[in-house]
């Protein structure tokens, strides 16, 4: 309102101003074309009948002559029109034969105009200077007391609209939902725990990687509690000024303790609770002050009674261990990616209010997207719809949920990116030596699909999912891992003779997988001994995990020539099983090569019809092959 007040008032003084300036510049044009005359010009125009009549404004003349002519003049004062023209000698038989008109003298603009404009236009600038002066300053100030103030939402209070999330709909986490509502019940019920000596947890930390649900259970727990819940991001409190986030912080706390029973949400702490490395920042960082004040608040000298606080990070190896110990976050909450069911039952909830056809079955969505977090169904069930909506569908269908698969895992397809027929056939034995190393040695895995449209930035793809999702991986299961991520390579040079840069991130997976069965699992000849040690790099732009070499270089050559070893084993492996099923490998490229895509079923009954032909052969011939085809089924 103050802003639209001075912005009126300075276009009210450019009006006055300008106003003024054509008033001048009027009365002045006027003057200009008029001539003025004395008065005894006029007295001898009189007697000589020369003038037509004569206005009289005041003391101004207005002259009109008979032949047009105008002119101006002034009389006398103190005296009349006619008196003076007597005095100048002209005849009274003259002056009857004169017509005299007498005017109201009107106001001139310029007569007021200019003293009030000399007076007051001084007067508005001064005000206006001194009034932007004042203004700023106390708006600075008020700033400078916001600025420390706590930026934190509040919710759970029934004021605050929004997104409201209950336990219903979060699925899946059925023991981090029973934890909290443990924690729900003691800001409720406060009484039935303190008789037995129970004494309210001061913190609780939810662990689980990006997307499993760690900030919508927050949200439930928001609208669940019905205590005042205040959120706020750890970036938040970190500011260009040293000192900011200790405020903020002390700011957060004391209203908490205003409204107490209270629940604080921190999401992504380990931005503000990182672990404090010496001789990084020191105790003047503004980070390091931050995460100071919050382990004074948690557990310092003054005690908390009626604030939890709740927190949330997939980065827990990073955060400080002051931050984790017994009386700060005394619960750690671990959600973990959903299984088969869970996955499920998410998708249910985001198929809520979308219309889906009968043919939608989720139970083998479910199974086709292990790995998948909540925020990937959620993003896999909207990428459906919208799939269905470009083809002007009324309703979502199977193959539009199988499509969107596929799109989240690599990216869209790129039918513009039109492969050439040589870069088409290595494609096609490329993904086709996936698929036969995969179908003939994984075990319990099955070929979904098999692609050579590219998607992302892969030329060509093999979907395959296990039946049975695993917590626990054997050695024979990463040696077979590491032959599938050589098929495509070995493929190239059985048929080509030579390589391409197809494999180069297959290869890449590979080193790294035998690498890790030296250095991270014990399962090579070197025994079991974990080489290497772990340790986060909070600084320098880093937040991954490094291994710091804590052995030898007779040790390293000696994981370096395991890990070849690994590498030229699962290699023959491979080799062998192409080599064997060459017919079958041509048969599923060339029909790659046609078809440029290969569903479950078709590929089963590729290898199969192979199976079946060679079976007709001679019987000698198979009686003498069969023990390794079985062994390879196997």
């Amino acid at each position: 309102m103050s802003k639209l007040l001075k912005n009126f008032l300075a276009v009210a003084i450019i009006f006055v101003f300008i106003s003024a300036i054509f008033a001048l510049s009027a009365d002045f044009s006027i003057n200009q074309k008029i001539k003025n005359i004395p008065l005894n010009q006029v007295a001898k125009a009189v007697s000589e009948n020369e003038v037509k009549d004569i206005k009289v404004t005041g003391d101004i003349l207005n002259i009109t002559y008979k032949n047009g002519q105008k002119a101006t003049s002034r009389k006398e004062p103190s005296s009349s029109l006619i008196q003076s023209l007597i005095n100048y000698g002209v005849p009274k038989e003259k002056i009857k034969n004169l017509q005299v008109e007498i005017e109201k003298e009107p106001t001139n603009t310029s007569d007021w105009l200019i003293p009030l404009l000399s007076f007051v236009l001084p007067l508005l600038i001064f005000i206006w200077f001194f009034g932007a002066i004042f203004k700023q300053a106390k708006s600075g100030t008020n700033q400078t007391f916001s600025f420390l103030k706590s930026p934190a939402k509040l919710f759970g209070t029934g004021k605050t609209p929004g997104e409201q999330v209950t336990f219903k709909d979060v699925a899946d986490l059925e023991e981090a939902k029973k934890e909290i509502k443990e924690i729900i019940d003691f800001l409720r019920y406060p009484k039935k725990f303190w008789k037995i000596g129970a004494r309210i947890p001061k913190g609780v930390l939810l662990i689980g990687p990006p997307g499993c649900g760690k900030t919508l259970l927050a949200k439930a727990v928001a609208n669940e509690a019905h205590v005042p819940f205040f959120s706020m991001s750890g970036s938040e409190f970190i500011e260009l000024f040293v000192g900011v986030g200790a405020s903020r912080v002390r700011s957060l706390f004391e209203t908490a303790k205003k409204h107490q029973p209270s629940i604080i949400f921190i999401d992504e702490i380990d931005s503000i609770g990182q672990v404090r490395m010496p001789g990084f920042g020191g105790g003047h960082e503004e980070r390091e002050q931050t995460l100071n004040q919050i382990l004074a608040e948690m557990d310092g000298f003054q005690k908390n009674t009626g604030v939890i606080v709740f927190a949330a990070t997939n980065r827990p190896q990073l955060l400080d261990p002051a931050l984790l110990r017994p009386g700060r976050f005394d619960r750690r909450i671990v959600l973990e990616l959903p299984d088969i069911k869970g996955r499920e039952a998410i998708m249910k909830i985001h198929c809520r209010d979308k219309p889906l056809a009968l043919d939608v079955n989720l139970r083998e969505i479910a199974e086709r997207t292990p790995g998948f977090s909540g925020a990937d169904l959620a993003n896999l069930v909207n990428e459906a719809a919208i799939l269905a909506a470009r083809h002007n569908k009324q309703k979502i269908y199977q193959e539009d949920f199988l499509e969107s698969i596929e799109k989240v895992l690599l990216g869209p397809e790129r039918k513009s990116h039109l492969l050439t027929k040589e870069e088409k056939e290595v494609s096609a034995f490329h993904e086709a030596g996936h698929a036969l190393v995969t179908a003939f040695l994984a075990k319990g895995e099955q070929v979904r699909k098999v692609s050579i449209i590219s998607r992302g930035f892969a030329a060509g793809y093999t979907l395959a999912l296990p039946k049975t999702e695993k917590k626990i991986k054997k050695k024979s299961e990463f040696l077979a891992d590491i032959s599938i991520l050589l098929g495509g390579y070995c493929a190239e040079k059985l048929k080509f003779g030579e390589i391409s840069t197809g494999a180069s991130n297959d290869l890449k997976k590979a080193s790294a997988l035998a690498r890790d069965l030296v250095t991270k699992y014990g399962m090579s000849k070197l025994g079991p001994v974990s080489f290497g040690k772990e340790f986060p790099l909070p600084f320098l732009g880093w937040q991954g995990e490094e291994r710091e070499r804590n052995y030898s270089e007779k040790i390293a050559a000696a994981i370096d020539k395991e890990t070849e070893r690994f590498i030229r084993e699962a290699e023959k492996r491979t080799m062998k099983i192409l080599t064997k099923k060459r017919k079958v490998l041509e048969k599923i490229a060339k029909t790659l090569i046609e078809k440029e895509t290969i569903e479950k079923e078709e590929f089963e009954k590729l290898i199969k019809s192979v199976k079946t032909n060679k079976g007709s052969g001679n019987r000698k011939k198979k009686l003498q092959r069969g023990p390794q085809e079985e062994k390879h089924k196997r």
